[in-house]
């Protein structure tokens, strides 16, 4: 079980998302209002709050939404889960659909530390059932996929 810690948004893709505290997650959708929502499998990005503390003790000083990630989440080592797994955070159920990826282009984080975690920290989903998700909000896995 983890705590959600932020919830992040941008309009325009390629830029830091900001934390917005709270956020409508529709269907086979995404996050109203967040650049990266449309019928696709990264609908919605997430990474844990311990690699994001781990990497700012290397003096990163990254704040969340600087990866472009959606949600910040306590409690949680995502890389590890497979994909299929399913995440209930109230309403919403989310899917793992990608784990990691490609960094095309190097962004500013990757400029000053000579890396970035959101590449293999990080993990992606797709929304399954709708509902709001707001900092403080409990997550939990709900189930792996079959065969794991």
């Amino acid at each position: 079980m983890g705590t959600v810690l932020a919830v992040c948004v941008s309009e325009h893709k390629g830029t830091p998302k900001r934390n917005v505290g709270s956020a409508y997650f529709e269907a086979d959708w995404g996050i109203r209002g967040d650049a990266h929502a449309g019928k696709w499998h990264r609908q919605v990005s997430l990474l844990g709050a311990e690699q994001i503390e781990a990497f700012n003790a290397r003096g990163a000083d990254v704040h969340p939404g600087a990866f472009g990630e959606n949600l910040v989440v306590s409690g949680f080592d995502f890389r590890t889960l497979p994909v299929g797994t399913r995440l209930r955070c109230g309403d919403v159920l989310l899917e793992v659909t990608q784990i990691g990826k490609e960094c095309h282009s190097h962004c500013a984080i990757y400029e000053k530390m000579g890396e970035c975690i959101m590449p293999r920290e990080g993990i992606f989903a797709r929304v399954l059932e709708p509902g709001t998700i707001s900092a403080g909000d409990e997550m939990e896995m709900e189930s792996l996929p079959f065969g794991v």
